[in-house]
């Protein structure tokens, strides 16, 4: 009898540290992917607000799920071009917004644009090295992943980031 009360007690403790790690699991994938995450956020297209080497920034969810990015916002955006890149983009125009822009094929010549509606144009901070908006056109809403708040990494430049 003793045997089978192990059998059942050992049986009952692996079920409830299984259910602890799936509670866990479940926990870290919803903070994730509805709250908060990190990002590693590189290149030229950011300076002087990122440093070109990269940093690692954290990516508040919540913000394009209730329609709270505006102008200014640094966001994580999916890239249009290429589904497996994320790109980390100011947004310049909202829908309705008209946007005045060099062309970026490098002439002098200037085009403006009308952002439709549901979409937002995003450039990076430096626009002589970025693919940005005036590339690809008008970004959907859809496509922003979240609004870039804090710098975490280099620990010299910990802090809030700025519109």
């Amino acid at each position: 009898m003793t045997f089978m009360n192990n059998i059942r007690s050992a049986t009952k403790e692996a079920l409830d540290r299984t259910a602890i790690i799936a509670k866990f699991l479940c926990c870290l994938h919803f903070t994730a992917n509805y709250l908060c995450s990190p990002t590693h956020a590189y290149g030229p297209s950011m300076l002087p607000t990122l440093n070109i080497a990269g940093e690692v920034v954290l990516v508040e969810h919540l913000s394009p799920r209730i329609g709270k990015v505006g102008h200014g916002d640094l966001v994580l955006v999916t890239s249009p071009l290429n589904p497996n890149r994320n790109l980390t983009k100011r947004v310049v125009a909202m829908e309705g917004d008209t946007v005045t822009f060099f062309d970026a094929s490098g002439s002098d010549s200037s085009r403006t644009a009308v952002v439709p509606k549901g979409h937002v144009w995003i450039q990076g901070d430096n626009i002589y090295a970025s693919r940005d908006s005036r590339h690809f056109g008008p970004v959907p809403y859809g496509l922003i992943k979240g609004k870039v708040f804090l710098r975490v990494w280099p620990p010299s430049s910990f802090g809030l980031l700025d519109n």
